[in-house]
């Protein structure tokens, strides 16, 4: 098998804890576990002018995750939780990107904060908090480490996510206030949380579109490594 291309978007803040200046950030789990399945990881700055170049290197995407929001303006909702956190900057960015790999059929991987980018960029909408819109007695946001699992999700039947992993039941982490709300366009949900928090959504019609609310790059699951592994065949045939 060839070494694809592996895109990962970036992380950016203004905290001076690195630098006095603005930074960009990633977990280094992101790129080796790219590596560690055949892929060869580039990290991709936030040039909004570069977007089409970049859609031309790469043979595949992954949008990582962060502690922060897609603005709700992007599905046609005003602000209504005080934990909303934005980076209008990266979510343009990424929005922009994701919107043309689509087009491109390129595939992408969405993780956490990325699973939600991708159902706003189809037309979907969010749960802004799930603490404050759903009933729930699970942790989303766990308070163990995150190498760690939290709790068990679902996984349907003739699904492209099932026909990876090949079983009906993960034990995942979880590091998120948001979820997904409406489905965008085109998508279908591949697993849930008991407590019926989306988990997981899938592309109907694109080669290898596949977002998941956890953060399989830890590798704490049989099936996450299965998902890289998949991510990884699916991008070496763009190469």
């Amino acid at each position: 098998m060839s070494h694809p291309i592996i895109g990962i978007t970036l992380d950016q803040e203004n905290k001076k804890s690195y630098s006095v200046y603005p930074w960009y950030a990633a977990r280094k789990n992101y790129a080796s576990s790219v590596s560690d399945f055949g892929g060869t990881p580039i990290f991709l700055p936030h040039e909004i002018n570069q977007i089409k170049k970049y859609s031309k290197i790469i043979n595949g995407l992954i949008i990582t995750g962060g502690a922060f929001d897609v603005n709700p303006n992007f599905y046609g909702e005003k602000i209504n939780s005080s934990k909303v956190l934005l980076k209008e900057e990266r979510t343009l960015f990424e929005y922009k990107l994701t919107e043309l790999c689509i087009k491109e059929n390129i595939p992408i991987l969405a993780i956490c904060g990325g699973e939600q980018l991708l159902n706003v960029v189809l037309g979907g909408s969010l749960f802004q908090d799930i603490n404050d819109q759903i009933s729930t007695d699970i942790e989303h946001e766990q308070k163990n480490p995150r190498n760690e699992g939290s709790h068990k999700i679902k996984i349907f039947e003739n699904t492209k996510l099932y026909s990876i992993v090949n079983t009906n039941q993960m034990f995942v982490n979880s590091a998120h206030h948001q979820s997904v709300k409406k489905l965008g366009k085109d998508l279908i949900v591949n697993a849930t949380c008991s407590d019926g928090v989306i988990e997981g959504i899938e592309h109907k019609s694109h080669k290898f579109c596949l977002g998941v609310q956890w953060h399989p790059e830890f590798l704490i699951d049989q099936g996450d490594k299965k998902i890289f592994s998949a991510f990884i065949k699916a991008s070496s045939i763009n190469v």
